[in-house]
């Protein structure tokens, strides 16, 4: 019998091109290639789970005996960021895509953003990299008090303050503002997010751990509902509680960076709990995939894999222990934005098998499925679940 699922999402770790990758501008992405195509990448760990086995991922380096069960996810919903990601995973499909705003946001929506957040004004208001956008209005900023506020790819509405002029918690009002009029069916913007940053100049502007983001509320069920109201425990690390806000979670762990949160997550393991312990690693894509920092992000999955020891022998014997991640955003491409992308299934725990190949999931909610089939729990609109295929 299983007690508990600990889920590391490594953010961003896509592992191929999807088959309509051409309809997001995303072919030829694969985040796990791209690394280890221009890094000494080493991960041994990882490769003795099976990593390196998964179908199809352009890479000859297979473990002849893997030790974990491997395989990979489709995405189907409409989107590739990580709350459709992290959703998706946990049992609810996107079936409308939220808007994006490639010539920035409307006149009318901004002055209504002015006006009932009860700001002066506002900076910026274009398309592009945050933190190209601290260097251009940081100083600016510093000077008039107004909020840089900008979009990417995504359907992101991002306002940025440096924490001494627009104090943290003042940021996370303005927010909760923009997300409520975000939330009408004209705009569909899918994320709110808080950027404080810090510094003196544009030199050494540079954004903190307070990020705060604040999704859309009205998506459906998921596996936290369910796990949470069988009475186990869904312990949240990192951003989760915020893409699933707060919903379906009895417990959320804030975390700065990705050390912070496999620590955590280690400590959170010699706990006697039951049920799910959820942990986002936002490192991969906030820090890396998205600077096009591919070292920076081999580094970081050495980081991690040199953890994955520590992990294994601090389960117990009926936990289950799954990394994968929540979309692509490949750093050795020219762009800098999320890429729609396979993502990796990699699993281990005392009373699964060793050596099994899961193959190609159709969706990423054939996690959520085989979870909620492992806890003998309702099933959910979407997945499959393999959990006869790993189970001893």
């Amino acid at each position: 019998m299983i007690n508990r699922v600990i889920i590391m999402v490594l953010d961003s770790f896509g592992v191929g091109e999807l088959p309509d990758a051409n309809l997001y501008g995303d072919e030829g992405s694969n985040t796990f290639k791209g690394i280890y195509d221009n890094t000494k990448l080493n991960i041994p760990n990882f490769k003795k789970l099976g990593l390196y086995n998964i179908d199809d991922i352009g890479i000859n380096n297979k473990e002849e005996q893997p030790i974990g069960i491997y395989g990979k996810a489709t995405e189907i919903s409409k989107g590739k960021n990580s709350p459709v990601g992290h959703w998706e995973m946990s049992g609810y499909v996107t079936e409308r895509a939220f808007t994006t705003y490639p010539d920035a946001f409307p006149d009318e929506l901004i002055q209504r953003f002015i006006e009932e957040s009860g700001i002066k004004g506002i900076l910026c208001n274009q398309k592009g990299s945050g933190t190209d956008f601290l260097k251009q209005y940081g100083e600016e900023h510093i000077k008039t008090g107004y909020p840089i506020v900008y979009t990417s790819a995504d359907s992101v509405f991002q306002i940025a303050a440096h924490e001494d002029i627009i104090p943290v918690e003042e940021l996370y009002r303005i927010c909760k503002v923009a997300r409520k009029i975000l939330n009408e069916p004209k705009y569909n913007v899918g994320t709110v997010i808080a950027r404080p940053f810090v510094g003196t100049s544009a030199d050494n502007f540079t954004r903190t751990y307070n990020r705060k983001d604040f999704e859309y509320e009205n998506f459906g069920r998921t596996m936290l509902d369910e796990i949470y109201e069988s009475g186990k425990d869904v312990i949240a690390v990192g951003k989760i509680s915020d893409l699933f806000t707060m919903r379906g979670i009895t417990k959320a762990l804030h975390t700065e960076g990705n050390t912070d949160g496999i620590k955590k997550t280690i400590e959170l393991l010699k706990d006697n709990t039951s049920g799910l312990i959820f942990t986002n690693l936002v490192d991969f894509d906030m820090l890396y995939g998205h600077r096009n920092n591919v070292d920076g992000y081999a580094r970081a999955l050495e980081e991690l894999d040199a953890y994955i020891p520590e992990i294994i022998s601090n389960l117990k014997d009926d936990d289950i222990l799954i990394f994968t991640a929540d979309h692509g955003c490949d750093p050795s491409t020219p762009s800098t934005d999320h890429s729609r992308e396979y993502v990796p299934i990699v699993g281990y725990g005392k009373q699964l098998k060793e050596n099994v190949n899961i193959g190609i999931r159709k969706t990423y909610a054939d996690i959520s499925a085989t979870i909620l089939d492992i806890f003998d729990l309702n099933k959910l609109k979407y997945g499959t679940s393999f959990k006869d295929e790993i189970l001893k």
